[in-house]
């Protein structure tokens, strides 16, 4: 089974592309990084891993993602090789999103860029209170 579940933070805008033909199809790249779980000395904090959504997925990502937003993609792992114009063969790795998605709340990401909008913290047991709640916003 191939299968890559990530989240992580845009380092840039999507690139996007059509192909030529009758059809064109949207081909967008764009890169995560993605946080290590364990790091070490004089070692980067993230792995930086390449992203390829084709058709709809790759109009959502133009439309929707920006530079820094956190996401989420499932995909697979894919490998090639090329040859570039110095006649170096050049190995590729990237990840062919299957499902992207937000990963972060727009008050969240409001919240992370300075905004001075007081979050509220969860008490001790984990939980937020809620505010403005009624029984008749209950769907049963």
């Amino acid at each position: 089974m191939n299968k890559v579940i990530l989240m992580g933070r845009l380092t840039r805008d999507p690139e996007v592309r059509y192909t030529q033909g009758a059809e064109p199809l949207a081909i967008a790249r764009y890169s995560l990084a993605v946080n290590k779980r364990f790091k070490k000395e004089g070692q980067p904090d993230a792995d930086f891993i390449n992203i390829v959504a084709f058709g709809r997925e790759g109009e959502f990502a133009e439309k929707y993602f920006k530079k820094g937003q956190m996401i989420s993609v499932v995909g697979r792992l894919q490998t090639g090789s090329y040859t570039d114009k110095d006649g170096v063969k050049r190995l590729t790795t990237d990840i062919v999103v299957e499902e992207q998605h937000f990963a972060e709340s727009k008050r969240n990401k409001v919240a992370s860029k300075g905004n001075t909008e007081k979050e509220e913290e969860p008490d001790s047991d984990g939980f937020v209170a809620v505010q403005n709640f009624d029984d008749d916003d209950l769907p049963f």
